[in-house]
């Protein structure tokens, strides 16, 4: 079977909000956002997503997608719809219409480790409901927050019925898997950085690590 290589963006420019140093990390210049895109356009088998409902997802990501004939996934923050910053329910609309999918990223960018069950009412319903009325679609697929989650997390998003789960944990995934790892773009990438560090086989031994990783958080 291929394998499928998961691409995350967070934001693009300067962010228009307050974030702190290790939010700032994952944030892209506009003119390395489109060199790299211009690239991952090319590779085989690549799915592109956005975290964090930044409103540079729909200013500058949009159109970059549109023009270039690509589709991405776009995961909101519920809490911060309509903040400065963040999307609109407008945007998120537009993102929709635009023919993009719009999926949950939570309500308040907490992990989703070890909830208790109003938070996780809160994080994975409330929230899930919320960024389904704005995108005016249904909402079936989730990423966790700062790639953190446990197997009562992943057993809750199962039950909720979410299609696809999307982690942070940069190893290749399989096409059509319900769990779905990515590699997250930051602000010290290249298009040969990237290049290297998703397109180029990893040796065995850090093959391994990055497995046991996965299956350590998936059994915690």
């Amino acid at each position: 079977m291929s394998e499928l290589r998961n691409v995350c963006f967070h934001g693009i420019g300067t962010p228009a909000r307050s974030v702190d140093a290790a939010e700032a990390r994952y944030w892209v210049t506009r003119d390395e956002f489109l060199r790299i895109l211009d690239d991952v356009a090319g590779w085989p088998s690549v799915a592109l997503s956005f975290d964090d409902g930044n409103a540079s997802d729909e200013r500058i990501g949009l159109p970059a997608l549109v023009e270039r004939g690509l589709a991405a996934t776009f995961f909101v923050l519920a809490g911060r719809l309509d903040t400065a910053g963040s999307l609109g329910r407008d945007d998120v609309r537009a993102l929709a219409d635009t023919g993009m999918t719009v999926g949950s990223h939570g309500m308040n960018h907490v992990s989703w480790r070890a909830l208790d069950p109003a938070a996780r009412t809160r994080e994975l319903v409330t929230a899930r409901a919320q960024i389904a009325e704005a995108s005016g679609r249904l909402v079936d697929q989730a990423a966790f927050p700062r790639g953190q989650y446990d197997r009562t997390a992943l057993a809750a998003l199962r039950g909720l019925g979410y299609h696809r789960a999307f982690t942070s944990d940069a190893r290749p995934a399989r096409p059509g898997a319900w769990l779905q790892p990515r590699y997250s773009v930051t602000r010290d990438d290249t298009v040969d950085s990237l290049r290297g560090r998703v397109l180029t086989p990893a040796p065995l031994p850090r093959r391994l690590v990055l497995e046991a990783k996965g299956l350590a958080k998936r059994l915690r």
